[in-house]
């Protein structure tokens, strides 16, 4: 066994021409560090090496520095003061499209980065680091307003929007609505034609993005009597006469990313703002929002991760006792569990990014992902807290905020339940 494990290693010219795609550009196999644990090499039947999931492109593990370094420079100084005006600073957004982080995996030919999916997911990971809130607003402009457009647009549509939301223009998803929540295809909100044009009259509710944003993907449905197959999705500019954006709401956190209901009175949208068929927008929405409950674990493991980094130095520093608070034996096994179940949730966030990048079913995956991800956000903020005792509870550090912010991953882009709903009804298909 042993001899041929090296007689493969020593083979590696040979495996690495026989990479999957989504593995091409790998080099020699390396090493890098995700959170403190060190990847390691691994070899699988079939004649191929297989990389771990924490292993990167050189092209991942250059997107992950620079955003790690960006985050740390430009958006930390500023997190404590827009958590607290619940606004975010327009140098943030600025940098962020001078990044291209706001256009992850757009084409270069319409401005973008042009880089993966897993890069993307990546980002959000590092952002959240810092502060979830810029996350969010990078988040939902890559994977749901630019993926509608890149994937159901016209050409004419992407070379005129996607242009926009590469360079300058934020973007945002208009789907809830006061009735239509976790039920999300039961909306209200009508698209009547009206000769070359689209009535629309309506509300909306929870809408992220809505103060920053320029450009509007607004679901409505032009024929009530099908139900949710009337469903249709209109592109909205932010000028456009009857549209109203309300005041935002006063929230527990992500303070900085606005979230705002809408009204629609007598909104004209040109049939050319259509994107994609008619009545398939029900269709766009459930596949954008599969792909957004990645970022979403992305989001929450980095919100984990990065108060988790806040909160160790200070119990191996805090002497209490006579001692460390680490070298306590019961905070060590607290410590213990919450650093496996971050490395849990970074491994089932990273093999769904993986699968979306292999044109494999993982639905059923960024569900658990997401799900997750987001309760071991909530467990790991409020286990930090408790570690740096009264400290943690005051807004002098930035724990308090950490917990604030992780309480939305169980609610937004599908609740807790719905997930575990949507794993169960895939788990019986599959049984």
């Amino acid at each position: 066994m042993e001899v041929a494990a090296v007689r493969l290693l020593r083979g590696g010219s040979l495996l690495r021409r026989n990479y999957p795609a989504c593995l091409s550009s790998w080099k020699t196999p390396r090493a890098l560090q995700s959170s403190q644990s060190e990847a390691l090499l691994s070899l699988t039947h079939g004649g191929l090496l297989c990389a771990p999931l924490q292993m990167f492109t050189d092209e991942e593990a250059m997107m992950k520095s620079a955003v790690k370094k960006f985050a740390q420079e430009r958006i930390a100084p500023l997190v404590s003061t827009m958590d607290e005006n619940s606004k975010m600073e327009k140098s943030v957004i600025q940098g962020l499209f001078q990044q291209g982080l706001m256009a992850v995996d757009i084409d270069t030919k319409y401005g973008g980065t042009g880089a993966s999916f897993f890069s993307f997911v990546l980002v959000v990971e590092e952002l959240s680091k810092v502060d979830a809130s810029v996350a969010l607003i990078c988040d939902v402009q890559n994977t749901v307003v630019n993926g509608l457009i890149r994937k159901h647009g016209t050409e004419e549509q992407k070379a005129t929007y996607l242009t926009q939301l590469a360079t300058k223009k934020v973007g945002s998803f208009c789907l809830s609505e006061a009735g239509a929540g976790s039920d999300s295809f039961a909306l209200k909100t009508r698209a009547d034609k009206k000769g070359n044009y689209y009535v629309i009259n309506g509300s909306k509710m929870w809408i992220t993005n809505a103060r920053e944003a320029e450009l509007f993907l607004v679901m409505a449905n032009v024929d009530p009597s099908v139900g949710y197959k009337g469903i249709t999705c209109f592109i909205v500019d932010r000028d456009t006469e009857g549209f109203h954006i309300g005041r935002a709401e006063n929230k527990l956190g992500i303070r900085a990313s606005s979230t705002c209901p809408l009204t629609f009175e007598n909104v004209k949208v040109p049939e050319a703002n259509i994107l994609g068929q008619i009545g398939h927008g029900y269709k766009y929405a459930i596949g954008s929002l599969n792909e957004g409950r990645i970022g979403i674990a992305a989001q929450m493991l980095g919100l984990a991760q990065g108060c988790f980094d806040y909160t160790i130095p200070y119990i191996k520093e805090r002497i209490q006792f006579g001692k460390r608070l680490f070298d306590f034996q019961g905070l060590q096994h607290q410590v213990a569990r919450v650093a496996t179940q971050l490395e849990a949730a970074r491994l089932l966030t990273y093999n769904a990014a993986r699968l979306v990048e292999a044109g494999k079913p993982f639905v059923k995956e960024a569900a658990m992902a997401k799900y997750y991800a987001s309760e071991v956000a909530g467990l790991t903020t409020s286990k930090c807290i408790e570690w740096m005792g009264g400290v943690g509870y005051t807004k002098d550090y930035p724990v308090e905020k950490y917990f604030r912010d992780a309480k939305i991953g169980t609610i937004y882009e599908g609740a807790s339940n719905i997930q575990l709903n949507t794993i169960a009804k895939l788990l019986d298909a599959e049984h």
